[in-house]
Parts: structure tokens; C-alpha cells; sequence
């Protein structure tokens, strides 16, 4: 029975106390059932009389003692007992708690998966670099983090689209530009401009491209050449660069579209009509102080230029316009002054911003090796980049190490720890646990052993307290999954991984799984091996949600 299962138990018999007249409540939608610290006082534990008790005029205790009554009439329900000023302990028959197992490994892919997000239609975009340079640490934390955030959202129900933004468009382009020709030129890097062996790079291929470019006397032209052919090169590059990373979008979207199809020029108009926008100073303004900015926005330069937030307005009502309810953006530290002005924004398209748009601000990655800082890298330039990264840890490292950490702390990611084939790291302690698992199973079909068909299979030996401790874990993921996607706490399911991990490890140093020698096959060996393949399925499924491999062998 999972702790999903039980809410619904508990739930059916507060509308049992109900029918008969025993308490006159409101059946709550949500029921709280939790795993208690000590083992002793149960598989599992509710505070719904406390909860109920005020609704219903009776002391915490009493209406305890009521739901105590229909709950031990439940099936599945072994004993209830009554603690404190009114929880409510709950024990599960053990053919109960082992039937988790069996829903793990019946489930396979799908379990652990729910529909508390079904209906909601998501865009989320991350990443966003300018193609202007590979993709930096913080970017790879992005792509790490919205990545496992896009499939935690649909392993609950969500519709998403991974969108990123691609920034072809103003200023730093036209110095991508120069930076190339001067490279090509031999000439120095421009004050403003790029500098790295990637720079060389991308020049010395337009150049071997564009037979006579050098010789071409317009300087113009030869930076329309360098900035068409730079951008494309750049982003084939941090496209190839995300993909080896094991992230794929669903939509690149160019934000030079925006100002070529007049979706500026319709946005402010949307704005225009709505009361908003007003001109002062030869420029077109955005009232955002209505809207709680500390200031109003410049859509349109007095010198006929539109603004970076101009943009902005047009790409939000471009992506309401393809349907998403919800737009989630996720940003650097160092954007957390844009929340106020894009929510702004948002209420001045007539959308509310705490319905339609989300933004989620992360902080800074600090590299260490040998507990000094990691800054330079020679292929970027200035920073060390997503590609350094997984040459020094590896992708399944990087991915784990960079999701593990909430987005509101800062990391310092020890480069020597994450390359390390110990159980120190803690990626390879969760791997470890699954490639030993596998072991098992193989070792298991090499003596002839099979599982046959998991709905036959005795859980009620499951008796051991190390096999509970298992169990309950297992019972756990789908709501580890649901919180977190609710949440946006990737972080919360590497967390739960390494407590499975641990509580198998410990399982499996207490309860011999396989016959030695002469021993027979009992059922108490199918059980065993129905956990561990339960195992197995959980622990492959969370590590697919951070996007890291659940390897055989190690």
C-alpha cells in the first residue's frame, strides 16, 4: 500500500465516520500521511483529527478515536494506535506494504508517475545563451536543472515545451562580429568584443567558406558575412555542445523573428490598446509602476530603436498566443532586478502574473580542484564552460552534481569529489546501487532463478525491518516526484536517491537474497528478488528524471 494509496484509505474512513453520524465534517480533498521518524510507531502517520477536530467541536483525541475505529475496519489496515494529542499511527499488513514492490515492478517506466499536473500546458525556457560564446558554467547549471524540471513536469501530468531563446538580435552580435573579422584580420580584439580560441575557430572556418572575403573592400559586408555565418557556426555549436549533454529542445526561437514578422510592432500595440503606453522625450514608454516596477520601461528609443524589453513584451504574447498557459523562465542571479518589470509586463497584457508567468532565479556555480577555484578555460576564453565540465567529471556527473543542489544556493562543486569512483560521489553511490541490483537479477537468472509474474508473488514474507525500511522508500517516489515538480526542486529527487540507495544497501547487508550452495528456492527468495527488481525500476526512473544513466555494470 503507498502513502497514496492510504490518503484515500484514510479519506474513505473520515467519510465513513460521516454516514454514520459520528463526526460532522467536511471530507478533507488532501489527507497528510507521512513516515514517522521511528519506526516503532508505525509504517505511517496522519494529524487529520487534529486537522478535523475544530470543524467537528470535539477535542483532537476524540475524533482520533473515531477515525481509529473505521480505520482498523479498513483492508490492509493491520493496527492504528493514537498519539500524542490525537496522530494517528498507522501499521499496514505486510502483504500490504510488500504489494509496492509489486506496483514498482508491474509499472516499470510509468511508476512514480502522476496526473496532479494534467491540464497544464507549460512553456519553459532556459539556458538562453547568446551565440555569442559556448555555453558558460551557469548556463550548464540551466541546462542540468530545466532540463530534469521539464521531465519532473511531465512524469506529472504536464504538457511542456523545452523553448530556447535565441538571441540574434542587438548589440552583442554586432561585437561577435567584429571580434570575428579582427580574428581573421590578424587584428586585436576589439575593447567591447569576444575573445577565446573558439573566436579563431569560428573565423578561420567562415574564412576558408567565403572565398575573398578578406579582399572585399566593403567593411560592411564582410560583417554582415561574419555575423550571419558567426551566429549560425556559434549556435550549431552550443546545439551540439547541449545534445551531448543530453539536452534537446522542442523550439529554438529566434528573436531576430520578432522584430522581421512585426510581432513587435503588434505587442505594442496590444499595450497601446490596453492604456499603457504613453511618449515622453521623443520615446514610447510602458506605464510598468502600475504595475509595482520601480520605474517605467522604454518600448521604443527616441532615436526609433526598440528596446531589449520591447522584445521581450512581444516574445511573452507570442508564446500566450501558441497556447501556453504558463510561462516559466528561468534566469541567473544576476536577472533577479527583470522579475519585477516582467511581471509588469505580464499585468499589462491583461494576464495576471501569478497565473501566466513564472520565473525562477538561480545562483552561481563555483568550480574547486585541490579546494582552489576553477576560472579559466582556453577554449571560452574567460570562463570554464559546459564542455570543460564534462571532460573533467562527465556528463552523468555534471548532470547529478548541478540538479542535486537547490537553485537558491550557490554550488561549490568539487571537480576532485565528482570524478571520484567511490561511494564519496554521490552519483556513483546511486548508480552503484543500481548496477549491484542488476548483478543480483543476472546472478539470480544465471542459477535459473525467474520471478514468473509479480501479482503471484508472496509479499507477505516481507517481515524483515530492513525489508519495510525498503519498501516504505519505494512507496515514497511517487510523491517524491509530484512535490518536487509542484516545488520546482529537481534537487529533492537526487536526494531521495541517495537515501534509496543506502536503505538497499543496508537491506541487502541484512537479508540474503539468493540460495547459497545446496539451499533451495523458497518464495521468500522471490519476494527478495521482487524487491530488488522494485528497486531497480525506482531507482532507474529517478535517475531518468535528472537525465543521468542507471548503468548494469560498474
Amino acid at each position: 500500500m503507498t502513502p497514496e494509496q492510504l490518503r484515500d484509505v484514510v479519506r474513505t474512513a473520515v467519510a465513513a465516520a460521516v454516514r454514520r453520524g459520528a463526526l460532522a465534517v467536511e471530507v478533507p480533498d488532501e489527507v497528510v500521511v507521512e513516515r514517522p521518524k521511528n519506526p516503532e510507531h508505525g509504517d505511517y502517520a496522519t494529524n487529520v483529527a487534529l486537522r478535523l477536530a475544530r470543524a467537528a467541536g470535539k477535542p483532537p483525541r476524540a475524533v482520533a478515536e473515531i477515525l481509529a475505529e473505521e480505520l482498523g475496519a479498513q483492508p490492509g489496515i493491520a493496527s492504528v494506535d493514537i498519539a500524542g494529542p490525537g496522530f494517528l499511527n498507522i501499521t499496514v499488513e505486510k502483504g500490504a506494504l510488500g504489494q509496492i514492490a509489486v506496483q514498482a515492478v508491474t509499472g516499470g517506466e510509468a511508476y512514480g508517475h502522476t496526473e496532479v499536473l494534467a491540464g497544464h500546458r507549460l512553456n519553459l525556457e532556459f539556458v538562453s545563451a547568446n551565440p555569442t560564446g559556448p555555453v558558460h558554467i551557469g548556463g550548464t547549471r540551466w541546462a542540468a536543472v530545466g532540463d530534469a524540471l521539464a521531465r519532473l513536469l511531465e512524469a506529472s501530468g504536464a504538457s511542456v515545451t523545452r523553448e530556447y531563446y535565441f538571441n540574434d538580435a542587438g548589440a552583442q552580435i554586432d561585437r561577435f562580429a567584429r571580434s570575428l573579422r579582427a580574428a581573421a584580420k590578424g587584428e586585436p580584439v576589439p575593447g567591447d568584443g569576444y575573445a577565446g580560441a573558439y573566436i579563431d575557430d569560428i573565423a578561420a572556418l567562415i574564412v576558408a567558406e567565403e572565398s575573398g572575403l578578406l579582399e572585399q573592400e566593403d567593411e560592411q559586408e564582410q560583417l554582415r558575412v561574419f555575423r550571419a555565418r558567426g551566429v549560425d557556426l556559434m549556435f550549431d555549436e552550443i546545439k551540439g555542445s547541449l545534445a551531448r549533454f543530453g539536452v534537446v529542445f522542442d523550439v529554438y526561437f529566434s528573436e531576430r523573428t520578432l522584430h522581421e514578422t512585426g510581432a513587435l510592432e503588434k505587442a505594442i500595440a496590444r499595450l497601446r490598446d490596453h492604456g499603457h503606453v504613453y511618449e515622453a522625450d521623443g520615446a514610447l514608454w510602458l506605464r510598468t509602476t502600475d504595475f509595482g516596477d520601480d520605474k517605467d520601461r522604454v518600448l521604443v528609443k527616441s532615436d526609433g530603436e526598440p528596446t531589449y524589453f520591447a522584445a521581450d513584451c512581444a516574445y511573452y504574447l507570442n508564446k500566450r498566443e501558441r497556447g501556453f498557459d504558463r510561462v516559466v523562465i528561468m534566469l541567473g542571479a544576476d536577472h533577479s532586478g527583470y522579475v519585477a518589470r516582467y511581471k509588469a509586463l505580464v499585468a499589462a497584457m491583461g494576464d495576471d502574473p501569478d497565473q501566466n508567468l513564472e520565473i525562477l532565479i538561480g545562483q552561481l556555480v563555483n568550480l574547486l580542484r585541490d579546494g582552489e577555484p576553477v576560472r579559466m578555460s582556453k577554449r571560452a576564453g574567460t570562463v570554464v564552460n559546459l564542455e570543460d565540465l564534462v571532460e573533467a567529471i562527465g556528463a552523468d556527473a555534471a548532470r547529478y552534481a548541478l540538479a542535486r543542489t537547490s537553485i537558491d544556493q550557490t554550488i561549490d562543486l568539487d571537480l576532485d569529489l565528482w570524478s571520484k569512483q567511490t561511494n564519496d560521489n554521490p552519483v556513483f553511490y546511486v548508480q552503484y546501487a543500481h548496477a549491484r541490483i542488476s548483478s543480483v537479477l543476472r546472478n539470480a537468472a544465471d542459477l535459473g532463478i525467474t520471478m514468473g509474474d509479480p501479482a503471484g508473488v508472496d509479499t507477505a514474507l516481507l517481515t524483515h525491518p530492513r525489508e519495510g525500511d525498503l519498501l516504505r522508500a519505494l512507496g515514497e517516489f511517487p510523491r517524491v516526484l509530484s512535490s518536487a515538480a509542484e516545488l520546482r526542486a529537481p534537487h529533492r529527487v537526487a536526494r531521495f536517491l541517495e537515501e534509496l540507495a543506502g536503505t538497499y544497501h543496508r537491506f541487502y547487508d541484512s537479508c540474503r537474497v539468493l540460495p547459497r550452495g545446496d539451499e533451495e528456492v523458497t518464495p521468500l527468495t522471490t519476494a527478495r528478488l521482487t524487491l530488488c527488481a522494485a528497486t531497480a525500476v525506482v531507482l532507474r526512473n529517478g535517475l531518468g528524471v535528472l537525465g543521468v544513466h542507471a548503468p548494469e555494470r560498474m
